[in-house]
C-alpha cells in the first residue's frame, strides 16, 4: 500500500525517519496541531502571523520529511534539507519578527525585506515540487513571468507591467499572494477537518466502514463491486485524496472484485470511479470545498447541501453501471460466510456519531471550525465506549501527528497557488481571460462550458484538486458568472472537473493507483474508470443549466423532478455505454438508449418526454424478448 502511494501520491512519498530527527519531526508535527487547536479555541493572532506559523511549520516539516528527488535518502535528513528546513521556517516567522516594522514601512521595504520576500517564494515553488509536484511550479514561475514581461505581449494579454520589487512585496507583503486566501483557508477550515479524519481513522472508523459496506452491499448482484462503491463514498467522508482513498479501501475489495470474476481494469476501474467521488460527498467534502465557501461567500454547510444530490446522481450511476455489468457476466455476490458477523459490526455502529456529529452542528449554524473541534472531541469520547477503539494518549499524540503530516500537501498547494492569483489580482489577468473565454466562444454557454471543461482537466492532469481549482476558478468561473449564471454553479462547475481529472487518461492517478492493486493495464483501467464516471462529466452541465439541482432559488418540488428525470437519465447513459438491460443490447438499442438517457439529463419537458418515451420502448421490447425466451427454455426442457 504504502509503495502505491509513493509512486501515485506525491504527498506519501516522505522519508521515513529513524532515531533523533524522528523524534524532532514528531514533536513539530504536534506542536503544529496543538497550535491550530489553540487558535480554534482562543482568538488567533493577526492573519499575517497567524498564516505565516503556519507556512512556518509546514515548510519546515516538509523539508525535513519530503527528499528533493526520488532517488534521496528515505532513512536520513541531508544537511542540505536541514538547513532549508531552518531557514524556511526562519524566513516563514519574519512577520511575527519584525510585525511592527513592516507596518510603519508598507509600500517602502527595504532591501532585506525584498531579499527576505524573494527566498520565500523560491522556498515555496520548491517546498510545492517536492510534495505536489512540478505542474502547479511550473504554472507558478509562467504566471510570475507574465507579470515581470507581460508588457511585451500583443493583444488583450498584454499589461502595464510589474518590477521585481512589485512582485516580492505584493506576493510577500500582502496578503493577496503567498498569504492570500488559499493559505488562510488552509490554516483554518482544511486544518482542523484533516485533523478530525485522523482521529476517526484511530477509532477504527475506516476499517469499520469496509465491513459496513460488506454488510450492506455484500450479497447483492455483484456484491464487491459494489462494496466498493458504498464504502469508498463513506471513505470520502474522512478523506480529501482520491489515490488514498483507492489504496485505502481498494486492497481488499479489487482482490474480492477479481475472485467472482471481474475484469482486472473493470475492477480497478470501479475502484478508481468510486474513490474519486469521495471528494464530492458531503458532510466532509475535499479541501477545495473549504475555498469554495471563502471565494463564493457561501456558508460552508450551504454548499455541502448543493452538492449532496449531484454526489448521490455520481454514485448512483456507477452503482447502476456495476449492477448492469454484473448481470451481464452473470456474477453472483458474496456468501454468508464471506461476509463479517453482522451482529458485530451493528454493534459497533456507535463508530458514526462522529460524523452524525459533525453534520448536525453544521445544521445547528456552529462554525465549521468549531464543528471540526467538537467533532474530534466526539471521535475520543465514542472511542471509548469500547476497549479496541479506545485511544490511548499515545493514540491522541500519533493522530496528532497524522493530521499535521496530511496537512503539509495542502499547505503547500495554497501556498504555491497564491502566488498565482496574487499575479492575476496584480495584473487583471482573470478578467483578461475571463474576457478572451467569451470572445472566443461568442458568449455560447455550452462552448464556454465546454472550454472550461477542458482547461480544468488538463489543469487537473499535473496539480491537486485544490490548485487546480483556485486557477479555474480564478480565471475561468467569472466567464460562466458573466453568462447569468449562479456563482455556485459555476465554481462547482470547476471542482468537477477538477475533480475528475484523477480518473481521465493519459494521466489519472486514481485509475493508476488502482491498477497497481489489480495488475491490469494501466491506460485501459483509465478508460474504463471514466466511462463508469460518465456521470461526472454530464451532471455539472446540468446543474449549470438547471440550478434546481444544487438547490439554487428552488423548492425541493422543483427540485425533485430534475432528481427523478436525472435518475432516469442516468440508467440510460449506464445500459447504454454497459450494452445490457434486461438482455445483452444490440448496438442500435445501446444508441438509442444512451441518447434517451443524455435527453433525460438535459432539463426540459420535450426532451424529458422523448427521452422517457424511447426508454419505455426499448425496456419494454427487451422484457417481452426475455419473457419469450424463458419459455421457449421451458419448451425445450419439458
Amino acid at each position: 500500500m504504502q509503495q502505491l502511494l509513493s509512486k501515485y501520491d506525491k504527498e506519501s512519498s516522505y522519508r521515513n525517519l529513524l532515531g533523533t530527527m524522528s523524534w524532532i519531526v514528531s514533536i513539530l508535527a504536534i506542536g503544529f496541531s496543538i497550535y491550530q487547536i489553540y487558535v480554534s479555541i482562543f482568538p488567533p493572532p493577526p492573519a499575517q502571523l497567524h498564516r505565516s506559523i503556519h507556512l512556518a511549520f509546514a515548510l519546515g516539516l516538509i523539508f525535513l520529511l519530503f527528499p528533493a528527488t526520488k532517488k534521496g535518502d528515505r532513512t536520513r535528513v541531508s544537511w542540505q534539507d536541514g538547513i532549508l528546513s531552518v531557514v524556511s521556517m526562519a524566513v516563514s516567522l519574519y512577520w511575527v519578527f519584525n510585525y511592527e516594522s513592516l507596518f510603519t514601512r508598507v509600500g517602502n521595504f527595504n532591501q532585506t525585506d525584498l531579499i527576505v520576500g524573494g527566498l520565500a517564494i523560491l522556498l515555496v515553488l520548491e517546498a510545492a515540487r517536492r510534495v505536489v509536484g512540478m505542474p502547479i511550479v511550473v504554472i507558478a514561475v509562467v504566471f510570475m513571468l507574465y507579470a515581470l514581461y507581460g508588457k511585451e505581449l500583443p493583444g488583450f494579454f498584454a499589461h502595464r507591467g510589474v518590477s521585481v520589487e512589485r512582485l516580492i512585496s505584493h506576493q510577500f507583503f500582502t496578503l493577496e499572494g503567498i498569504f492570500g486566501t488559499p493559505l488562510a483557508v488552509s490554516a483554518t477550515f482544511i486544518f482542523l477537518f484533516l485533523l478530525f479524519g485522523a482521529f476517526l481513522e484511530k477509532t477504527g472508523v475506516g476499517a469499520y466502514f469496509n465491513d459496513l459496506a460488506l454488510v450492506v452491499a455484500g450479497k447483492r448482484i455483484g456484491g464487491p463491486a459494489k462494496v466498493a462503491v458504498f464504502s469508498s463514498a463513506l471513505q470520502g467522508t474522512i478523506s480529501g485524496s482520491s489515490v488514498a482513498n483507492v489504496v485505502t479501501s481498494g486492497s481488499f475489495t479489487i482482490p474480492m472484485m477479481k475472485r467472482l470474476g471481474y475484469r482486472p481494469e473493470f475492477a480497478g476501474a470501479v475502484e478508481a470511479a468510486s474513490s474519486t467521488g469521495g471528494q464530492i460527498m458531503p458532510p466532509i467534502m475535499g479541501a477545495a470545498a473549504f475555498l469554495m465557501a471563502e471565494f463564493t461567500g457561501i456558508p460552508y454547510w450551504e454548499i455541502a447541501l448543493a452538492a449532496a444530490i449531484p454526489a448521490v446522481l455520481y454514485f448512483t450511476g456507477i452503482w447502476i453501471m456495476v449492477h448492469l455489468e454484473a448481470k451481464r457476466l452473470g456474477l453472483r455476490g458474496l456468501t454468508e460466510e464471506e461476509l463479517p458477523d453482522r451482529k458485530e459490526v451493528w454493534k459497533k455502529s456507535y463508530l458514526l456519531l462522529p460524523i452524525i456529529a459533525i453534520i448536525a452542528f453544521l445544521i445547528m449554524g456552529v462554525s465549521p471550525i468549531r464543528s471540526a473541534l467538537y467533532a474530534i472531541v466526539v471521535a475520543v469520547i465514542v472511542g471509548s465506549f469500547r476497549k479496541e477503539t479506545r485511544m490511548s494518549f499515545r493514540d491522541i499524540l500519533q493522530a496528532l501527528e497524522t493530521g499535521a503530516r496530511s496537512a503539509l500537501g495542502v499547505a503547500a498547494a495554497t501556498a504555491c497557488a497564491g502566488i498565482i492569483v496574487g499575479v492575476v489580482t496584480l495584473t487583471g489577468v482573470g478578467l483578461k481571460f475571463a474576457n478572451g473565454l467569451l470572445d472566443f466562444s461568442g458568449g455560447i454557454i455550452l462552448l464556454t462550458l465546454f472550454l472550461t471543461m477542458i482547461a480544468s482537466i488538463l489543469l487537473g492532469m499535473g496539480t491537486p484538486t485544490t490548485a487546480n481549482y483556485i486557477i479555474t476558478s480564478t480565471i475561468a468561473a467569472p466567464a460562466i458568472i458573466a453568462l447569468g449564471k449562479p456563482a455556485l454553479a459555476a465554481h462547482m462547475f470547476t471542482f468537477y472537473f477538477g475533480i475528475v481529472a484523477d480518473i481521465t487518461p493519459p494521466v489519472a492517478l486514481a485509475a493508476f493507483a488502482a491498477s497497481g492493486i489489480a495488475k491490469s493495464k494501466p491506460m485501459l483501467t483509465g478508460l474504463n474508470s471514466t466511462k463508469l464516471a460518465i456521470a461526472a462529466f454530464i451532471i455539472p452541465y446540468v446543474f449549470v443549466m438547471s440550478p434546481e439541482l444544487l438547490l439554487i432559488d428552488a423548492t425541493w418540488s422543483e427540485a425533485s423532478w430534475v432528481i427523478a428525470t436525472s435518475l432516469l437519465g442516468m440508467i440510460g447513459v449506464s445500459a447504454g455505454l454497459i450494452g445490457y438491460g434486461y438482455l445483452p443490447m444490440a448496438w442500435w438499442q445501446r444508441i438509442l438508449t444512451g441518447g434517451a438517457g443524455l435527453l433525460l439529463i438535459v432539463p426540459g419537458f420535450i426532451t424529458d418526454l422523448l427521452g422517457v418515451g424511447t426508454l419505455f420502448t426499448i425496456f419494454m421490447l427487451q422484457w417481452i424478448k426475455r419473457k419469450k425466451n424463458n419459455v421457449s427454455s421451458t419448451l425445450d426442457a419439458a
